[in-house]
């Protein structure tokens, strides 16, 4: 596999992510991922492969970001199992998968335009250090791209325009929130299932780089799982609170599913207030335990006979907006098992669909009414020694030609609220909501 050969300080210090992104924007693609604050960015893929539309299409590298399109697709091999050492990346496999292509390989559903998976090899790469942004490669040519990268920075001059040709508002009414709701209720009573993540959309027509929102969004959330990723005509900006699983060193894996919300509040008695509501709350606790028994099901099928624990349940977990209850689940990987094959099978996340999994996959299908897109599905990276990180696609906006949209919803039980269940929605994306709209002038 790649060793990291060449390394050097790019010219440019303390740049935010933002304006490096910006300054590639030429390039044919880049991911950048906050990794609880490790972050990097990758670009210059070595090969990756793309599905959109059904279609699967694999490109390698020619030279400096070019790509030729190649027939066979890219598999992802790790090192020896049980050598895993790594805590950040070090070159390896970044990408994401959207929940539309996730949930197709349990049921058939309908696929937005966009690309639907996007999964590179890279063995290059900024990381941010204490010193600035650490140029990084293992590719023959290492020299000649940090050149060509260092170029791109130095010479940048152009700013990101965006804006709004329409608010962003919810495809539902109260009124068909209200009729998903009741549906959803039915299904309960009948048996089908215990819980469905019941989610909407927001959704607008834009012009420009979502990129030039990224930065402020980022301020806002300060999210453990911020990311962002352009390929072609698409852009993801994730300001994501969740880890969907963790690949940590010798084959250990780390889930922490979140159910269970309340807002924020600047006034420190109504916080605090707000925060013993959610831990005294019987009704998120039950749907909390309803996912992890999921997620403990989905991992099982690869772990080690007697490795699957539940280290906490019920933490509350404080991000900007809201006060989550988060769980862990934690157990050890097979030695024969490759950890992206587990991943694809462990998607979607159990805590974005509900229980049963496949009947709640069929139900969302049926009441959405609009595909998910890569909202729910995750981005995440994936070392060569299979450790990695991927997270859950929540709080996350999306951008394909001139449709934007942002997302938000929650599990339905048979003790569910609809006036509560419709707030959540808001109390989640709100104040995304708002700043999304900042970009919108009414002529």
């Amino acid at each position: 596999m790649h060793s990291t050969t060449y390394q050097t300080l790019l010219s440019t210090l303390n740049v935010k992510a933002h304006d490096i992104l910006a300054a590639l924007h030429s390039l044919d693609h880049v991911v950048f991922l906050e990794n609880q604050g490790k972050p990097f960015i990758a670009f210059n893929a070595d090969q990756y492969v793309l599905i959109q539309n059904g279609n699967i299409q694999s490109y390698q590298q020619n030279t400096f970001d070019e790509y030729v399109k190649i027939n066979s697709e890219l598999s992802l091999n790790f090192q020896s199992a049980g050598q895993n050492n790594s805590e950040k990346f070090n070159g390896g496999y970044v990408g994401f998968v959207s929940y539309d292509y996730a949930a197709q390989q349990h049921i058939k559903n309908k696929q937005r335009q966009q690309p639907a998976l996007f999964i590179g090899q890279f063995s290059t790469y900024l990381e941010y250090n204490q010193e600035g942004w650490l140029f990084k490669s293992s590719d023959p040519n290492a020299k000649e791209i940090f050149q060509n990268i260092q170029m791109l920075i130095n010479q940048y001059r152009y700013k990101t325009e965006f804006s709004l040709l329409s608010p962003c508002i919810a495809r539902w009414d109260k009124s068909a929130y209200q009729q998903a709701f009741d549906k959803v209720q039915e299904y309960i009573k009948a048996g089908d299932c215990y819980q469905i993540n019941l989610t909407q959309e927001f959704t607008a027509q834009a012009q420009g780089s979502l990129l030039a929102t990224a930065d402020k969004f980022w301020q806002l959330t300060d999210a453990p799982y911020a990311g962002y990723l352009r390929v072609g005509e698409f852009e993801l900006i994730s300001c994501s609170p969740e880890l969907f699983i963790e690949f940590q060193p010798q084959r250990k894996i780390i889930t922490k599913p979140i159910k269970g919300t309340m807002p924020r509040y600047a006034d420190p008695i109504l916080d605090e207030q707000s925060k013993q509501t959610l831990i005294n709350s019987k009704k998120d606790q039950a749907e909390n335990v309803m996912i992890v028994d999921l997620l403990r099901n989905d991992l099982s099928v690869y772990a080690e006979t007697g490795s699957v624990k539940t280290p906490k349940l019920f933490n509350i977990e404080s991000f900007n907006q809201v006060h989550h209850m988060v769980s862990e689940v934690e157990t050890k990987l097979k030695a024969d098992i490759n950890p992206f094959d587990m991943l694809m099978s462990a998607l979607p996340g159990g805590s974005i669909t509900g229980a049963p999994k496949i009947r709640a996959m069929q139900i969302i299908e049926e009441l959405e009414g609009a595909p998910r897109g890569a909202y729910c599905g995750s981005l995440g990276y994936f070392n060569f020694d299979g450790t990695g990180s991927w997270n859950i696609l929540i709080r996350s906006l999306q951008k394909y030609q001139d449709n934007v949209s942002l997302w938000a919803g929650g599990g339905i039980t048979i003790s569910s609220d609809c006036d509560a269940e419709y707030q959540e929605c808001f109390d989640k994306v709100s104040a995304m909501l708002d700043l999304l709209n900042t970009w919108y002038t009414p002529e």
